[in-house]
């Protein structure tokens, strides 16, 4: 099906409430925005079918602007409401938006939890290495020697991956890209919308006002061609050699396996369980 911006503006925003957007001018926040529209768009989802949660970051502020199901949680706990709903209603399409900080810090054990459960959940996890709206603090994607506002001198931690940790802790379906590559995000969001299971989309962003400034990296324009110069492809990934792979992303699909679903277990459970009912 075509993707028509008009007709998706038309469809899934709401016009009437919080626009202008508080995102700052480059924030890669829309990008991903949009590219999650032009997936649903594409798969001809209806607003009903769809529940947007996110918890709290710049990030968090995207099912304000999103006519959907949306469920704005505290901190950290945007997997654990969204459990909830699944729970519920099953038959709903839930997708989870997340920062770095957000997902893998004070959300980091519901994080890898739900992906060891297999939840029927689509994580997108927008990486910009940083605390952007709360003043731009180090995070645990934030690299070794970075500058942020509780690095001053240079952070002393090592980053994690979020998607080697997703592949790791049991996610069905894990993938990454960056703001830059756009068409490939709503892409990774399509299949892992359609996958059944956890599925998780990484994204790395640029945050030009807290990080990029604070490390000399540039404008947002300049942050963008430097996630087109240091990544490649997974299929071009396996022709290279570890030397040629240094300082660079890989970025495609990273994981994709058929794993039991924790919600479908739970639903055969509740059967077994009505039906012993009565019985010693």
């Amino acid at each position: 099906m075509p993707v028509s911006a008009q007709a998706i503006r038309h469809e899934y925003l709401r016009h009437n409430k919080k626009f202008p957007h508080v995102w700052c001018p480059g924030c890669g926040n829309g990008i991903v925005m949009a590219a999650l529209l032009r997936a649903i768009y594409r798969m001809e989802l209806s607003k009903d079918e769809i529940v947007l949660a996110s918890g709290i970051g710049c990030s968090g502020r995207m099912p304000t602007y999103l006519d959907f199901n949306t469920l704005h949680a505290t901190h950290g706990r945007a997997l654990t409401f969204a459990t909830g709903v699944k729970l519920a209603n099953p038959a709903l399409h839930v997708v989870v938006i997340m920062g770095d900080g957000d997902a893998t810090a004070i959300g980091g054990n519901h994080f890898i939890h739900a992906a060891r459960r297999n939840l029927n959940l689509t994580a997108i996890i927008i990486n910009n290495s940083i605390y952007g709206m709360t003043g731009g603090q180090y995070s645990p994607t934030t690299p070794f020697g970075a500058k942020s506002t509780t690095s001053i001198y240079g952070h002393i931690e090592q980053a994690f991956s979020i998607s080697e940790l997703a592949v790791t802790a049991g996610a069905s379906f894990v993938a990454r890209s960056t703001v830059y590559h756009a068409e490939l995000i709503d892409n990774l969001i399509e299949l892992g919308i359609k996958k059944q299971g956890f599925s998780v989309i990484e994204v790395l962003s640029n945050c030009h006002v807290q990080y990029g400034r604070r490390n000399q990296l540039g404008g947002a324009v300049e942050m963008l061609k430097e996630f087109k110069k240091n990544t490649v492809t997974v299929a071009r990934a396996a022709k290279l050699s570890p030397e040629e792979l240094e300082g660079k992303t890989t970025i495609g699909v990273l994981a994709d396996r058929q794993l039991p679903i924790s919600t479908e277990e739970y639903e055969k459970l509740r059967q077994r369980a009505g039906e012993g009912r009565g019985k010693v």
